[in-house]
């Protein structure tokens, strides 16, 4: 847009020119370029997208790769690498043009990169832990399962910028996935060069807005601005520097010092003081997740449903929401968070309304039940991976359940090591969070399918939950889809395989100079919308 301005302000005559030149230039250059600061909150695993599962991991590899779609300001889907696309009557076809563009090394862009790539997410040797987000896709399940060669899967480049791809079934929030990392594309030519090495500085070839410069462990990942992207024109901050630390307090005191300009959390015990002393900085806006305790029910004694159910009930959930977090997250008695598109109504407990005191007294009982009491005490270790605020709901839970005759033992770890505990099952009941990749209950519930994997981190199977959630994958009707899945998660919240504890809210720290940070449910907020002031 500027260029063109510019061509226009020659036809002017010279003093007339330089004088609206000056004011044009700088006026835009104040809000032009710049080095932006952020603290992601976390280690990514890697940064190839067919490697992470994480928030903090998205924030940064969201920055490298664009998808067929992308997130707009507000995170909802608009045109990536697709420009267009049209859709079958049935739903399950869908045919994509793609724009000319180019990797950041200049390689020309093909339908067949995305052909490649998401073969490669779904093979097996690839041990994607996310691979089962594209199971929607035909042929996905076969293929990531090793039942069926890579070349069955329904993705095909009709021409070098046309992409086909068909579904199981009508997914209305199809569009929407394909803004997840899961669905990025990778360049097979660099892949091929360097292997395992091929995300190093250095090596990494990307799509996106931004390429990676350095990535320092446990201390920063710096990126620059993609001059091959193609909307590179429209980019205005020229460097990214991610901060990974996971100390609540000492970002906040960073951010206060000015060394961060946007913290993507913040421990909730400093609410009064931020809201105090940095009011305009403080972002807090609802949030599509829900905040809840795995179960390892492949272990003894959580085998046993009376043991979960005990647990699950003596949790007081609305003390943790009001006294411990006080940001405004909402107490959760289902797994599916309220609001969430296409899904009318979730299912809950059937205990949420007895009184707290009552449901102590119910929890006991199913404790001696189960065999357990003064005299035989159940014992376990609770999880959590590094933060005040997990560590605080730690401890008030533990305490909770110290009143029915629990002993837990807290345990802490970094973020990486801990999700890579709870992925192989290496737990016994801990600390996790979902946060939605797509606006559909679907997202969260697939999580308890058999199917899932890693992500099913306590293991949870059920034959009649299964059932239900495939069923609901080919239902073409939203109002039949959303009650097959309401009785799916009335199945899962029987059996308590998770304890949800409370629906989410965003937190973060935003310097008034960061323009272009608009607060939505995924909050999600892809730096080339940004500007500094």
């Amino acid at each position: 847009m500027q260029k063109t301005l510019r061509c226009k302000l020659f036809q002017f005559r010279p003093l007339l020119f330089s004088a609206l030149f000056f004011t044009l230039f700088f006026s835009q250059s104040a809000l032009a370029g710049g080095d932006l600061r952020i603290a992601s909150m976390g280690e990514p695993a890697s940064l190839d997208p067919h490697k992470v599962s994480g928030t903090w991991e998205s924030a940064v590899v969201g920055e490298m790769f664009v998808g067929l779609t992308a997130e707009n300001i507000k995170a909802e889907p608009i045109p990536g690498v697709a420009e267009s696309w049209t859709i079958s009557e049935d739903g399950k076809t869908y045919t994509f043009k793609l724009r000319k563009s180019n990797w950041s090394d200049g390689t020309p862009f093909t339908a067949n990169d995305f052909v490649y790539s998401m073969r490669r997410i779904l093979l097996p040797e690839t041990a994607a832990e996310y691979a089962s987000l594209l199971y929607i896709i035909k042929g996905a399940e076969a293929v990531n399962t090793g039942k069926a060669k890579p070349e069955t899967l329904a993705v095909k480049a009709l021409d070098d910028l046309t992409l086909e791809i068909q579904l199981t079934g009508p997914a209305p929030y199809f569009l929407e996935l394909l803004t997840h990392y899961t669905a990025y594309p990778v360049p097979r030519h660099v892949l091929e060069k360097y292997g395992k090495l091929w995300t190093k500085p250095g090596n990494m070839v990307v799509n996106g807005p931004y390429t990676l410069v350095d990535w320092v462990p446990n201390t920063n990942i710096k990126l620059t601005k993609n001059q091959e992207f193609w909307d590179a024109a429209d980019v205005s901050i020229d460097n990214l520097t991610f901060y990974t630390q996971e100390d609540r307090t000492a970002v906040q005191k960073r951010f206060r010092a000015g060394e961060i300009d946007i913290a993507l959390d913040f421990s909730s015990d400093q609410i009064n003081w931020l809201r105090k002393n940095l009011p305009k900085e403080t972002r807090i806006a609802p949030y599509m997740g829900v905040y809840y305790y795995p179960i390892n029910t492949t272990k003894k004694p959580f085998t046993d449903l009376r043991v979960r159910k005990a647990l699950a009930m003596a949790i007081n959930r609305e003390a943790i929401v009001d006294k411990v977090l006080k940001t405004g997250e909402i107490a959760a008695y289902s797994f599916v968070p309220p609001g969430m598109a296409n899904y009318d109504k979730g299912a809950e407990v059937d205990w949420k309304d007895i009184p707290y005191p009552e449901r102590i007294k119910q929890a006991k009982a199913l404790l001696k039940e189960a065999g357990f009491g003064p005299d035989h005490p159940l014992e376990f270790t609770l999880r959590y991976n590094t933060s005040e605020n997990h560590k605080r709901i730690a401890v008030a839970v533990a305490s909770m359940w110290k009143q029915i005759g629990v002993k837990a033992e807290l345990f802490n770890s970094e973020v990486k090591v801990h999700y890579a505990d709870l992925k192989q099952g290496d737990f016994q009941v801990a600390r996790a969070a979902w946060v939605a990749d797509y606006n559909d209950a679907q997202n969260f519930l697939y999580l308890l399918e058999t199917r899932t994997g890693a992500n099913n981190y306590g293991r949870y199977s059920n034959a009649n939950f299964d059932k239900l959630m495939l069923e609901a994958e080919g239902t073409a009707d939203l109002k039949k889809r959303s009650e097959l899945m309401r009785q799916a998660e009335a199945q899962a919240m029987a059996d308590l395989p998770i304890i949800p504890i409370y629906h989410y809210v965003s937190k973060s720290l935003v310097s008034q100079k960061v323009k272009g940070f608009i607060d939505n449910p995924k909050n999600v907020h892809r730096c080339r919308y940004i500007t500094l002031q």
